[in-house]
């Protein structure tokens, strides 16, 4: 997978946003003010990695299976967050299922309000 399909991706999430970090290296993708996925225009090692919002259950489960995916970038142990890997073990099917998954992530802890006007977009 390429960075211009994983942002294309991100895109076609519905409501999803689009904005460039203060220091122009990153991009994030919100919906409804929350980000959901983001990723460093310069890869790390060589590798560029898109970092998803994640249900911490699932997070645990695919950085067992996968080399792929590790605990999430600038987020510390948290299992809120993955960094995954675009040229690893990890497939792009798979790939962008957890970027739809977080966008799901993010609606679902939204206050009831908020997700019936998400819905009704």
């Amino acid at each position: 997978m390429t960075i211009e399909e994983l942002r294309k991706h991100c895109l076609a999430v519905k409501g999803a946003e689009e904005n460039l970090g203060s220091d122009e290296a990153m991009i994030s993708y919100k919906v409804m003010g929350k980000v959901f996925a983001f990723f460093v225009l310069a890869p790390k090692d060589n590798e560029y990695f898109v970092v998803i919002k994640c249900d911490p259950g699932k997070s645990a489960e695919l950085r067992e299976k996968y080399e792929g995916v590790t605990k999430g970038y600038y987020n510390g142990d948290s299992l809120l967050w993955n960094s995954v890997y675009l040229q690893k073990d990890v497939p792009d099917t798979l790939i962008l299922e957890l970027i739809n998954h977080a966008a799901d992530e993010v609606i679902k802890k939204l206050p009831k309000y908020k997700q019936k006007e998400y819905f009704n977009q």
